[in-house]
Formats: structure tokens, sequence, C-alpha cells
């Protein structure tokens, strides 16, 4: 793979190249990307979504919003200073191409803003209910009807794919979706394979899949005009667009620090024991003066928790670099906080935020009702959009359907066409929807 390849600006649709020297600068095709994702109704929906703890009235506590603008600042930092060091080892770059550095945090901020554009409501049990649902529930009546892949996109329905749908898929009037940077597409699909084979190997980039078969060949344009390396000659898997290393990066520090910073501020996490542990974290760089100078919990979590960010975003810049010969050859297959000097102090961070956050009553209270709320919606707007299709739908049935939004096609052919987009209209609900939208149909809104 090479940079200027994987750097293009081509959009859907473009008859002509897109030059990086005629750019505007003022609006860099990058930075338009950033826009588009921000001002779409998909994003607006995770200020509604759960991060951590699901439908929180605890303002302290990040949703998936508050958790992806943070994630796209911390991916600016690393695009940028990961840029920086790009341009002085491929100076050709700037000096014929006119790339800059902020080009790549653009890149890189703007595939972050939109990493959870495609999760479901109630968190990552959102994935795993709409999985339930067909692969344990009424929907396993459907596997004689799809081909192995098909079933296994509903089986194991992801947000990742059903991010990349977002952003790509044909509306009316607007082919192509939002119409982003093949460059940023690529750096947002941190897992380039379809959904089978299930983990043909121990690389990160195979841990999940990245697109649904209905957005495969949207998929495979982007590959091709990127220069992704292609791993497999019998299925779709490509090797990961580089930035897209930096992406999760981002993440990782962010879910990493902030839903731990999350956990302190909910008194799920006691304070001592926690600042204990950001302090291992930060000790060759800690200010002890400042830090001993400030009076409440909240002042020294913050103090703490920008260090450990700022630290690692300069460990995983760094790391990048080192192995970065390896990434363009498609031959480096682990994250890049794996390789962090810091990784036992991250781990000792995480395994404590599994134990007190993520298995706390409150989350597991509430991704039990989200579990249950998404598998009776699913089960009713399936069975609506089927009978419909048959031309047997009954009064309830063309009430339900009512709902769903005109651009959702439940009228489609394909029976693996009307329940995937069936699922991406009950992903694109907010938390808070989807109860509504559940007591509705139980007659439980009067």
């Amino acid at each position: 793979m090479n940079w200027e390849q994987l750097l293009s600006l081509k959009r859907h649709g473009d008859t002509n190249k897109r030059l990086r020297n005629e750019q505007d600068e003022t609006r860099l095709g990058f930075d338009v990307d950033y826009d588009r994702i921000i001002f779409s109704p998909e994003f607006r929906s995770l200020q509604d979504k759960t991060q951590v703890v699901p439908l929180s009235s605890t303002d302290f506590v990040h949703t998936r919003l508050t958790h992806s603008l943070e994630v796209s600042v911390v991916a600016r930092s690393l695009g940028r200073k990961a840029g920086v060091k790009i341009l002085e080892k491929h100076p050709y770059l700037k000096e014929i191409h006119g790339y800059k550095a902020n080009d790549f945090g653009a890149i890189v901020a703007a595939a972050a803003l939109a990493h959870d554009i495609g999760n479901p409501p109630f968190g990552h049990s959102g994935e795993k209910a709409i999985g339930h649902y067909f692969k344990n529930g009424p929907g396993q009546i459907f596997k004689a009807q799809l081909n192995p892949k098909e079933y296994q996109d509903l089986c194991d329905f992801e947000g990742n794919a059903n991010g990349f749908k977002v952003l790509t898929q044909d509306k009316q009037g607007a082919n192509g979706g939002i119409r982003l940077s093949y460059a940023t597409l690529g750096a947002f699909t941190k897992y380039p394979k379809e959904s089978l084979p299930i983990k043909p190997n121990a690389q990160i980039a195979s841990k999940k899949y990245g697109f649904f078969q209905t957005e495969k060949n949207s998929f495979l344009d982007v590959a091709n005009e990127l220069g992704l390396k292609k791993l497999s000659t019998t299925n779709i898997q490509y090797s990961r667009h580089p930035l897209a290393f930096l992406v999760e990066a981002a993440d990782d520090i962010c879910y990493t620090i902030i839903d731990f910073e999350d956990g302190i501020n909910l008194g799920l996490i006691e304070e001592d024991f926690a600042l204990e542990y950001l302090i291992n974290l930060v000790r060759d760089t800690i200010n002890t003066k400042k830090y001993s100078a400030l009076n409440t919990k909240k002042e020294r979590v913050s103090y703490l928790r920008a260090l450990a960010i700022s630290t690692l975003i300069e460990d995983a810049v760094n790391i990048f670099m080192t192995y970065e010969n390896e990434i363009l050859e498609g031959e480096f297959h682990v994250s890049i906080l794996d390789k962090s000097k810091y990784q036992a102090q991250i781990n000792d961070i995480i395994k404590l935020s599994v134990e007190k956050i993520y298995n706390s009553d409150e989350v597991i209270d509430k991704e039990i009702s989200g579990f249950e709320i998404l598998n009776q919606l699913l089960d009713r707007f399936i069975l609506a959009a089927n009978n419909n299709y048959k031309n047997t739908p009954t009064s309830y049935d063309k009430l339900l359907l009512k709902l769903i939004p005109n651009e959702i096609d439940f009228r489609n052919d394909s029976l693996y066409i009307r329940m995937l987009n069936v699922c991406y209209f009950v992903s694109l609900f907010s938390d808070t929807k989807a109860v509504l939208t559940y007591k509705k149909i139980k007659g439980l809104g009067f």
C-alpha cells in the first residue's frame, strides 16, 4: 500500500480525480467529511444512546455522542502528530502532492467521529440482542431461506457494518449516502472483511466484520480505490487502511480512561483506589506539586485523565511510526496499544472497569431490559413486513408499518434485504425512542 493512494479524496460518483493541490484550504475535502457526519441525523441520535451506563440520568456519564466527540478529538491529535512524522519520512507527499500534517488529523478525526454511528440502542448489548433474535430466537426460521453470509450478517449483527451502511447506502436523491471521501471510509473500516468466515485468524482486522452483503460492492469500490491489500482469494478480506489503527487507538484510549472516569464519578469505583491506578499510568509525567494543590475529586480525576490521554497519544504515535513499514505492507496484526509500554497499566484499568462498571447491577439490569425491548420490536416489525410482502397484512401490521420511514425498503423481493432493513430501522432508534415504541406496541402508552 502507498500513502498517495491511501489518501484519496475521491467520493462516490466522482468521474474526475480530486487532487490535493487543487483543494480549497479554507474547507478541505476531509474537513467536509467531518461536517457531513456531524450534521447527519444518525449522528445526532447518538446523544441518547448508551455508552457505559444505559439510560442514565446522571450528567456525569458519557453518551455515545459525547464519547464519539471525545474520540474524534483524540484521533485528531493522533493523526496530526503521525502526519508530521509521515511527511518527514515521505516528503514527496508534501512537495509533489501538497498533503499537510493536518490532512491526516482531519481524516482520522472524521472516521473516529463516525465510529459508533451504526450502533443500535443499549450499547453493545443491542448488537447481541439483534443477533440473538436470528440465532436463538424466532428469526431461526429464516435460516433455510438465506445464503450463509446473509444469515451470518443477521446472527452476528455488527455495529461497524451498520455504520458503513449508514455512511454509504443510496438514498432517494442521495446516491452514495453522505458521500464521504474514500480515505475517510477506509480509515473508518476497522474490519475490512465480510461476516464469513468468522475470525479466520488471530489478526485484529479479522476480529469482526465491516460491511453487510448489501454494501459489498461499495466496500470493494473503496478498497480498490485505496489500494488495500487483498488477503483472500475465496472471500472478501483486506488489510486495514493504516489510519484505521489510529482510529482504533483513539477509541481504545477513550474507553479505557473516560469510562473509568465515569465509574469514579458515579461512585462505582472508590476514589483512592481509582486514583492509584491512574497515577501508575502517568507516574513519569505527573506534576506532583500541581496535583497536590487540587482540592476536589473532580479536579484530581480531570487532571489525571488529561495527563493519561496525552501520555497514551504520544506512545501510540511512536508505536505507529515504529511499525509504519509493516502497517503499509499489511503485516501488522495487533492493535497499537497492544504494543504500548503502558500495557500492564492499561490492562489493570480495564480489568477494574469490567468488574466495577460493566458488570454493575445498574448496567446489567438495564441491558436485560434493552435485550427484551429490541427482540420484541424486531418480532413485530419483521412479521409485519413479511406479511405485507405476501399481501396478507393484518390491520395491526398496517399500523406498525406506518412507523417505518418511506426511505427504508421493507417491501423488497429479497427476504434478506427486508429483514436487514428492519434491523437497520430499529438500530437507528435512540434508547428513549426504543423504549417508547416498545410501550406503544405493548399498549403501555396510556
